[in-house]
């Protein structure tokens, strides 16, 4: 029964709430049963305040608060909502009719879903919804009481209330009529402020005045629900007595957790471009060091080495290619010192091609002075020797000639002027 809990779950539990929010009922100091019932299953909050009479109020208030809580939407929804109130009413008249409870019993009831900054609320009867914004308390629903009725017509001032003998009468409660329509309130809400729902039990015993400042100064909601019904208690506690506080986070939880799944993500688009990074510099170094080569001494020997030379953290980024022919003591001394440290090449053909150079430089050095220039007479000498036979031929004509009686012209020259001599003489 309801007078032997202060918590009613359903399937929706607390689990994955975005509030913080805490409740207590008690049965007051004059009742001898508890006939308030409540609902704290987040977003879902609902306080019923059931009448008449042992065996029939708490009965009612049971059977709202269950309908309530399966029928209620998963988010705040003004329409769902008064739906799952409307049915609430018309299965505690069905239950009366089929001697669940007493004829003539009936609850009140007010059921608020509150997410994010959005608050939904249905109400019938006299248990109220107050908010806390910004430190001052506002009542947000109106009571369906006799009392309600005078002090808007002005035949009362709201203290004058708290002591009028029909205090107790209410106007509209589920289980009087089928076509009851409960009032429906939609507020937009703040992060910081302080939804309080509660039976007349305690806004009959405490002022506004006083729940507003417990509502400020108590700030855990558990404890601030357990200090209202403690006030109410102290005060007289002449009814039952059933308080429910949530505070509103309004979308900041929605925020951290936005803001945390965007952390997370960042978190590994950095880490997989670390990743990215790391494997392009791997595959970039690999690449440069298979094309790359340089040379280096080894033996006395020009060798031929794929990478870099050197060491980084006693790692080698080097493989050994060759070893080649070309001694480096006969390279010129600025060679085979840039050799200690190593020569860096393109590649392994360029390295090749160097290295053909030195074999080149090498055997030009090696190559004796004037080489080139005797072999240059011994061609030219041979070419005399073929001409000398046909020189022979030339010298030996003259004799034949004159063999034949043919006087070579410069003979006769030769005896003219030996005659001119003559006749000088």
């Amino acid at each position: 029964m309801a007078a032997e809990r202060s918590y009613k779950s359903t399937p929706r539990t607390r689990k994955g709430a975005i509030t913080a929010f805490g409740s207590r009922t008690d049965i007051g100091c004059l009742r001898d049963h508890n006939e308030d019932s409540l609902v704290v299953a987040p977003p879902l909050f609902v306080v019923a305040d059931g009448m008449g009479g042992h065996a029939a109020g708490e009965v009612a208030s049971e059977i709202a608060v269950d309908v309530i809580a399966a029928l209620a939407p998963e988010h705040p929804d003004g329409e769902v909502l008064a739906h799952a109130v409307q049915e609430a009413n018309r299965a505690v008249i069905r239950a009366a009719r089929e001697g669940r409870g007493r004829e003539g019993m009936g609850t009140t009831v007010t059921a608020a879903m509150l997410e994010g900054e959005r608050l939904v609320i249905a109400q019938v009867g006299d248990s109220r919804a107050y908010l806390l914004h910004q430190g001052k308390l506002q009542q947000l629903t109106r009571d369906h009481s006799l009392m309600a009725d005078m002090i808007e017509a002005g035949q009362l001032t709201p203290e004058e209330a708290r002591t009028h003998p029909q205090r107790s009468v209410i106007t509209r409660a589920l289980g009087s009529d089928l076509r009851l329509q409960p009032d429906i309130y939609e507020i937009n809400v703040e992060a910081g402020d302080r939804l309080l729902i509660c039976s007349d039990g305690l806004s009959g015993m405490v002022s506004d005045e006083e729940i507003e400042h417990t509502l400020r100064r108590v700030q855990d909601p558990q404890r601030c629900a357990s200090q209202l019904v403690n006030e109410a208690i102290a005060n007289g506690g002449h009814d039952n007595v059933t308080v429910i506080v949530s505070d509103v986070a309004g979308f900041a939880e929605a925020r951290r957790k936005k803001m945390a799944r965007k952390t997370k993500v960042f978190i590994a688009f950095v880490l997989l471009l670390f990743v990215a990074i790391v494997a392009g510099t791997a595959w970039g170094a690999k690449t440069y060091l298979d094309t790359a080569a340089f040379l280096t001494e080894d033996d006395g020997k020009v060798a031929i080495y794929r990478g870099m030379p050197g060491s980084l953290l006693g790692f080698s980024f080097s493989r050994y290619e060759r070893t080649t022919d070309v001694p480096v003591d006969q390279l010129q001394p600025g060679v085979a010192n840039r050799l200690q440290a190593g020569i860096r090449v393109d590649s392994v053909a360029d390295a090749e091609a160097l290295v053909e150079e030195y074999e080149e430089e090498i055997a030009a050095r090696e190559t004796p002075p004037g080489t080139s220039g005797e072999e240059t007479d011994d061609k030219e000498g041979g070419a005399g020797a073929k001409d000398e036979p046909a020189n022979t031929d030339a010298k030996d004509a003259p004799a034949s000639a004159g063999a034949d009686g043919l006087v070579p012209a410069s003979t006769s020259n030769d005896a003219a002027n030996a005659s001119e001599r003559g006749d000088v003489a």
